[in-house]
């Protein structure tokens, strides 16, 4: 597969990722005072995150499959779970483990396709 066929691929990911640190504003900012500077901030930067997922989501769908694009999303429950680790010290079950891998595992597949590279 050549770079410019990647291009899209990698764009989905990494908003993908981006999208990801949503839930960590949201879990931060529910810890806040309702209305508070910080809750504001907090849930100002979420919808940030949102706003800017969604623009770049329509660009994404014109150059990759609608069915692809969405598997790739759950990608995101990776990312969510390594988010609960790093910023919130929570566990991750071995058989949530044993799910994440399924999912990039699935995702991997999709992507390939099982297809020969060019």
């Amino acid at each position: 597969m050549n770079k410019s066929r990647i291009k899209p691929y990698i764009l989905l990911l990494a908003v993908v990722f981006g999208y990801s640190f949503g839930g960590v504003f949201s879990k931060l900012a529910s810890k806040e005072p309702f209305l508070s500077i910080k809750w504001i901030l907090l849930y100002g930067g979420l919808i940030a995150i949102l706003g800017l997922f969604a623009i770049i989501w329509q660009q994404i769908l014109r150059k990759v499959p609608l069915n692809v694009a969405y598997i790739c999303r759950a990608v995101g429950i990776v990312f969510s779970m390594s988010w609960g680790v790093l910023f919130f010290h929570e566990r991750i079950s071995p058989l949530s483990m044993l799910g994440g891998a399924i999912v990039i595992a699935g995702v991997i597949l999709i992507l390939t396709g099982g297809k020969k590279h060019e």
